[in-house]
């Protein structure tokens, strides 16, 4: 088996975001009135795209029904919060250059596939100094369905012209392996990330890799 191309979750696999995530959903939960959650709560809230996140957090459960017109409340809040500390406390996971830099040298097309939006994603990646990277960058907001659903990821697909069974996903979620395990793409997992407070030895995953660095050597060798 050889790969042509790498789509890449952000959050939780490129990027460590959670302290600016954290502060921005504590912001928005003072404004409200609410006392402010620990990052190890906001991170179980992760990975099912903002508005998710902001109902989650209002709600402080994973499954919560909330209030529309509060829902709406929170996620204007959030938002104009988020824009403002986007990237300020974000950190690379260790190995992530490294292993973008390998995957280039082996000839792979590189795009990212994140539920996070356009809106936020985009400036994130280019304060990170990642954007040069990837052809490509498939939103929370550039499909009509985000991840799991597989529509991202062969979207992605199409954009850099490969077959499914030619690209390897890499995250660290179960959004990312039942995305990519629909659309018919090998998929790695890494185990540092946000999979809402459950290990990624739970998820159907072809292997778990410590690093994007150990990804590549991985993708090398198979």
């Amino acid at each position: 088996m050889s790969f042509a191309a790498v789509l890449l979750d952000l959050d939780g696999t490129l990027l460590n975001t959670l302290a600016d995530l954290t502060d921005a959903t504590n912001a928005m939960r003072i404004e409200l009135g609410m006392h402010p959650l620990s990052q190890d709560v906001v991170a179980t809230y992760l990975g099912k795209g903002t508005r998710n996140l902001v109902r989650r957090a209002l709600s402080n459960s994973l499954d919560a029904h909330v209030d529309d017109e509060l829902l709406d409340r929170g996620l204007e809040i959030f938002q104009r919060t988020y824009h403002l500390v986007n990237g300020d406390k974000t950190l690379l996971y260790p190995g992530v250059l490294e292993g973008l830099t390998a995957f280039r040298e082996q000839g792979m097309r590189l795009a990212v596939v994140t539920n996070k939006p356009q809106a936020f994603t985009l400036p994130l990646l280019e304060r990170s100094g990642l954007l040069h990277f990837f052809e490509h960058v498939v939103c929370g907001d550039t499909c009509a369905q985000r991840k799991p659903d597989p529509m991202p990821m062969l979207h992605a697909c199409d954009l850099l012209d490969v077959a499914p069974a030619d690209t390897l996903a890499i995250g660290d979620s179960c959004n990312d392996a039942l995305a990519a395990k629909a659309a018919g793409i090998t998929v790695l997992a890494v185990p540092y990330g946000y999979n809402e407070g459950q290990s990624v030895h739970t998820l159907e995953v072809d292997d778990i890799v410590s690093s994007i660095e150990e990804a590549a050597q991985w993708a090398r060798n198979h």
